[in-house]
């Protein structure tokens, strides 16, 4: 035994020699990189951007640049939004998968254990570019840690028709719900009604409901982000109104939609408005000959956007916040920051930015002014969305528990429950029931 280990060690010893004095001739014919020398690969998982030309501005361009500069592998892996939490899920419990990974809201005070500590790039990034805002802050760091490094805000705006609300009577869009529901009303009697998701879907749906609760004066619990109070006079007034509402004005098929089939629902002019992100405005700008009114004109030339309506409580947003976690378990972690720090500077950053053409808000101060946003009037009040989002949980914190809460959609399935039959002070003590199950 102990003769066939020295044998080995010779031979090893022989082999490294022979490498060492036939130099890369040695190396080339061994057929085989040095482990120092093998190249490292970022996985970087990110949704399917709903601005098309993103997605190949990335394939086709910063990544094989980023690859380059860098001297590193870039594998970009798309999915579907809704697919994202999944994923992140089953990572850290295996301990391996993507390095990078996109957070939606609050995923990053979800998986706070999970993820490396990103304080030195995003302070960074808000020492170059203005700050960031109060949103971006809110969503990605607990004050103590960042973690994740603030991507862009989806501000979601109503896109409508113009030319069919004129046709109704309206000169503008209604500014509080009363007169919101009134005017879909009419327009669902002529076979146009509002559309709007209560579905379990990342974007539309919390995005709809949230505000709309905020706007009748409820909320899920206190600032100390602990007493439930969503059971409450004005929450039940809410409710009532929305089951009304649907009935009245709503495309009802909207309870099994996902953040995709309004904008399809839109495009196809069988429904008049609906809450949105920019993508249908940006879509019909880009095929113009295939979206057209029913007069042979570009879509694209009827339509505008405007804020959600005003409630007895005030006028409130709740728009998608994307970062960039990194995760823990990643063996790449400083290759994974080279390549984030890459996509930060603010050339490489513009080209995102611009490929959106408004659909994506930046989270810093600095682009608040770029000349992008003088290009179209009709993207213009989607310039202030990262500025004036309201974060989950309101009043308390947009913690954990308040991101455990709009993954279940506590908040719109009350709605939901309502709108398909439930009495809504049953609905609504369903809701707190459950909310008490997070928060207490």
């Amino acid at each position: 035994m102990v003769e066939t280990k020295r044998r080995n060690v010779i031979k090893l010893a022989g082999s490294a020699a022979a490498l060492a004095s036939t130099g890369m001739a040695g190396i080339l014919a061994s057929g085989r990189t040095p482990a120092f020398a093998q190249q490292k690969t970022v996985h970087w998982l990110k949704w399917v951007d709903f601005v098309p030309a993103t997605d190949q501005m990335f394939t086709k361009d910063m990544v094989p640049a980023a690859e380059k500069a860098l001297g590193i592998k870039i594998k970009l892996e798309t999915v579907n939004g809704n697919d994202l939490q999944p994923r992140i899920t089953s990572s850290i419990q295996s301990g391996a998968g993507p390095d990078i990974i996109m957070s939606f809201n609050s995923f990053t005070h979800l998986y706070a254990n999970s993820v490396v500590d990103m304080s030195d790039l995003a302070e960074d990034l808000s020492k170059r570019e203005g700050g960031l805002y109060k949103y971006a802050r809110a969503i990605c760091s607990d004050g103590k840690m960042f973690m994740g490094v603030p991507w862009a805000v989806i501000g979601g705006m109503i896109a409508y028709r113009k030319s069919w609300l004129e046709e109704a009577g309206a000169t503008k869009f209604p500014d509080n719900w009363e007169d919101y529901r009134a005017l879909a009303k009419k327009l669902k009697a002529k076979g146009r009604p509002f559309g709007q998701t209560l579905g379990h879907t990342f974007g539309d749906a919390p995005g709809f409901t949230y505000p709309y609760l905020w706007s009748w004066g409820g909320k899920e619990v206190e600032a100390d982000g602990k007493t439930v109070v969503i059971n409450t006079k004005e929450t039940i007034e809410s409710v009532k109104f929305m089951t009304g509402l649907w009935k009245d004005g709503m495309d009802e098929g909207g309870l099994a939609w996902d953040d995709t089939n309004n904008n399809r629902a839109f495009l196809s002019q069988t429904i008049s408005a609906t809450l949105n992100g920019a993508s249908i405005y940006i879509e019909s700008l880009r095929k113009p000959e295939q979206y057209q009114t029913e007069k042979g004109k570009p879509l694209n030339t009827d339509i505008l956007h405007a804020p959600l309506p005003k409630g007895p409580a005030g006028q409130f947003g709740f728009h998608l916040l994307q970062s960039n976690m990194l995760m823990k378990y990643s063996k790449n972690q400083d290759a994974a920051k080279e390549f984030l720090k890459y996509l930060h500077t603010e050339a490489n950053y513009r080209k995102f930015f611009e490929s959106q053409k408004g659909f994506a808000t930046p989270c810093t101060a600095k682009w608040e002014s770029d000349k992008l946003w003088d290009a179209d009037p009709v993207m213009t009040p989607y310039k202030v969305a990262a500025k004036l989002g309201q974060a989950i949980g309101f009043a308390g914190p947009p913690n954990a528990k308040a991101q455990e809460v709009l993954s279940k959609y506590i908040v719109t399935d009350m709605y939901a429950k309502a709108v398909q039959g439930m009495p809504a002070e049953e609905s609504v003590k369903w809701a707190e029931s459950e909310l008490k199950k997070v928060y207490v």
